[in-house]
């Protein structure tokens, strides 16, 4: 995780990586002195007005992703050496005035004048905004533009601080004027810590100020509108935007619109536009010289629709998140108070107890807020050990990564931040041929975001990744080339991660997107195929060890990253199950490699690539296979306990006289005992074979052990009610197996006649759990 430190004055924000819950405040001391260059013994934290201290972590403090922790920087002593010179100096001072001064009274009225003058001055230069041509370029010094951020692409609200030209390189002395790029020094309003940025004259522009009617919309125009990508039905940032169609209907308006990203190709395409009345020109630079280019009232970025998304601002309507959270009724404002916590606001007459006035204290809580008294820390205490935390896992594991106790509920500890999500292509520092030991840890590398779907892209843009793992028995793998099957279609109830196909498949969702990887247009019906595949986008592909039963290029173990793949062509066909599939066909155009061939197992062990685990995994592994082998030797000391008996019983009754006898009798003596020997053994096997099925079947997901105390979800699946307790005490209300919601107030029955089964068939496996 990450988290912000912000200087008290707001002046210098820094963003410190690679943190974890488990981090303590000293660590996070040290990686401060890196960025701000301040001594570890100056430094003075603050989150949510408590000072950290040293022997705590940042969970101790419930400091969370992406929060700021406040710095203050104590002031250094001065030396010895400089107080004692100020000293004298006073000295000297008063012994002046009192014997006579060498300065007349006018001469000083003279310099105060003066010097009120230069401050006064200063101070009125400092506070002005008047606009200030450089000589130069289309905008003025202090003016307000738009201006494009070069890593999102979106376009904010800012005001030009400084204009100023490239430098001529050595040898261009004679390099006309005109050829020379003009920067423009930028400060973002909403922004002020993002300092101030440099930006060519083509990611600045004026201010939008035109909306466009409906009819003047035609596909084709290039505008700027507000769309989320990450929720398109909210509202976000602006962007520059192609429309590609509108459509009218009785009731709606819609917009379908190519998003722009940026100067470097990337787009997302058929994205609908759901704020159709906000839909702006875009200005050119010098084409509107009679409006004016200080103050635009009519500003596209201000208008950031109404402050409540619930109510709409609905003065008739209660709502319990702009106003009273108790009540809802927006009436009397002045008898409100505000948690400082959860910024929502109670009447004083809806509390219980009310309250008759507004309290004096700086800090108010609400009662769902407020901490217990025994845990409030007063002034010269250090920070308590809560109650609530403490029975939390996270406080109590010895890992120093939160893996939890299984490897199915863990999330991602860290983010690949290198490039976009949406990102086609290699992720720089990855070679082909890496190897992951789980698919979250491929996630956080950035190669393969899902956790569990094996398809990553979007409907409307394309796919970046997939996985190869053999959940279907319509796949042909060749190595440079593979034959994949969409996803869908698939009836996974039950403790299952693949199954049969059970119905057909459709072109949407992931398998759309997969489909617009394909260099030609999208058919939802019979398919196509690319003339040119090369020119395709590009799709990342990871091959799973599960599909080791279907190829022999998948690893033994792990995830294995295989490089660069394109779509070549696509088209329905009747799987081996008697439904519907969508099939791909993908062949390989990378550069690099492929890591089952020579030259790519040389470069697997030129760069010293091996199996990647997570921090403090192949600890746990080691004590769960130690204890799993006390639980074996208990197991096979009683099956040759068995055997011993069974044996021996044997041998009496071969050596008793009745069996003498029958032996004497029956000329084939010699082969009696052994039928009788093999018989019993082939049982056994037999036995073994089936507690070993049943063993696959019943297995916790989470612990991968035989599920203890079972609790049968609504979805079919068997966990142990320790893991799925653990689960919920990390907020985390949905099945381990399938992500299920299962509600926060889920009931965990125990399945007492699936207890008592399993107990029948492994006595004993229920000790030290």
């Amino acid at each position: 995780m990450w988290i912000q430190v912000r200087t008290m004055d707001g002046k210098e924000t820094h963003r410190v990586d690679s943190l974890s819950k488990l981090t303590k405040v000293d660590e996070l001391r040290l990686k401060i002195m890196e960025l701000f260059k301040v001594e570890p013994e100056r430094q003075r934290l603050f989150y949510r007005g408590k000072q950290m201290e040293d022997g705590h972590t940042i969970f101790d403090y419930s400091v969370g992703l992406n929060d700021i922790v406040q710095l203050l920087v104590r002031q250094g002593m001065p030396p010895a050496d400089a107080v004692k010179s100020k000293d004298k100096e006073a000295e000297l001072s008063d012994s002046d005035s009192g014997c006579g001064s060498t300065q007349s009274e006018s001469d000083k009225n003279s310099t105060h004048g003066e010097v009120e003058g230069q401050t006064a001055g200063t101070s009125t230069q400092t506070n002005t905004s008047e606009l200030v041509y450089p000589g130069f370029g289309f905008f003025k010094i202090n003016e307000l533009v738009d201006a494009r951020d070069l890593n999102m692409g979106a376009w904010f609200e800012a005001q030009i601080v400084e204009v100023t030209k490239t430098p001529k390189e050595e040898g261009a002395d004679n390099k006309p004027d005109d050829e020379e790029e003009i920067l423009y020094h930028v400060k973002y309003e909403d922004y002020p810590e993002n300092g101030v940025i440099q930006l060519l004259a083509k990611d600045v522009r004026p201010r939008a100020r035109t909306v466009f009617e409906w009819d003047q919309l035609e596909p084709g125009m290039t505008v700027m509108v507000n769309y989320n990508p990450d929720d398109p039905k909210e509202r976000g940032f602006w962007y520059d935007a192609k429309i590609q169609r509108k459509r009218e209907t009785r009731t709606i308006r819609e917009v379908y619109a190519q998003i722009l990203l940026g100067d470097a190709g990337d787009s997302l395409n058929d994205c609908r536009i759901m704020f159709v009345t906000e839909i702006y020109k875009i200005e050119e630079p010098g084409s509107s010289s009679d409006a004016p280019l200080f103050v635009c009232d009519l500003h596209p970025l201000g208008s950031s629709g109404p402050e409540c998304k619930h109510c709409k601002d609905d003065l008739k309507k209660n709502c319990r998140w702009c106003n009273c959270h108790i009540c809802g009724i927006k009436q009397d404002p002045d008898k409100q108070l505000l948690c400082d916590e959860c910024d929502m606001a109670y009447h004083t007459y809806c509390l219980n107890p009310p309250l008759t006035s507004i309290p004096e204290d700086e800090d108010w809580y609400c009662p769902g807020c407020r901490n217990d008294s025994s845990e409030v820390v007063l002034a010269g205490e250090k920070l308590k050990e809560s109650k609530k935390k403490a029975k939390m896992a996270s406080a109590s594991s010895s890992s120093q990564r939160d893996w939890g106790k299984g490897m199915a509920c863990v999330g991602r500890t860290k983010q690949c931040t290198i490039v976009p999500s949406n990102h086609y292509g290699p992720i720089p520092g990855v070679p082909v041929g890496s190897l992951w030991k789980f698919r979250v840890q491929v996630s956080e590398s950035g190669v393969h975001r899902p956790h569990v779907a094996g398809i990553h892209g979007r409907s409307n843009d394309g796919a970046y990744s997939l996985v190869l793992a053999g959940g279907y028995e319509d796949d042909v793998d060749d190595g440079n080339e593979f034959t994949y099957t969409g996803s869908g279609g698939r009836d996974l109830s039950g403790n299952k991660r693949t199954a049969e196909q059970s119905c057909d498949q459709t072109l949407t969702h992931m398998n759309r997107a997969l489909a617009l990887n394909c260099n030609v247009s999208v058919n939802d019906k019979h398919g196509a195929e690319a003339k040119n595949w090369k020119e395709g986008k590009p799709v990342r592909v990871v091959r799973n060890c599960k599909g080791r039963k279907h190829s022999k290029y998948c690893p033994e173990e792990g995830n294995r990253y295989d490089g660069i793949y394109k779509v070549v062509k696509y088209w329905p066909d009747k799987g081996k199950s008697g439904f519907l599939v969508w099939r791909y066909l993908l062949k390989r155009d990378d550069d690099e490699p492929a890591p089952w061939t020579r030259d790519g197992k040389e470069k697997i062990k030129k760069l010293g690539l091996t199996m990647q685990y997570p921090a403090g995994y192949q600890k746990e592994k080691e004590n769960k296979n130690e204890a799993k082998r006390k639980r074996k030797s208990q197991g096979s000391g009683m099956f040759f306990g068995l055997l011993a008996w069974f044996i021996i019983i044997i041998l009496f009754l071969f050596l008793s006289g009745y069996f003498a006898c029958f032996i004497f009798a029956n000329t084939m003596y010699r082969s009696e005992p052994m039928l009788i020997l093999t018989r019993n053994f082939n049982l056994l096997l037999v036995l073994i074979k089936f507690l070993n099925k049943v063993e696959e079947v019943f297995l916790c997901i989470c612990c991968q052990e035989v599920v203890f105390q079972p609790i049968t979800t609504e979805c079919q699946h068997n966990v142990c009610r320790e893991c799925l307790q653990r689960s919920f005490r990390a907020e985390v209300y949905t099945c381990p197996a399938c992500r299920h919601d299962l509600g926060k107030n889920y009931p965990m029955s125990v399945n007492k006649p699936l207890q008592d089964i399993l107990t029948q068939l492994f006595p004993g496996y229920s000790n030290g759990r």
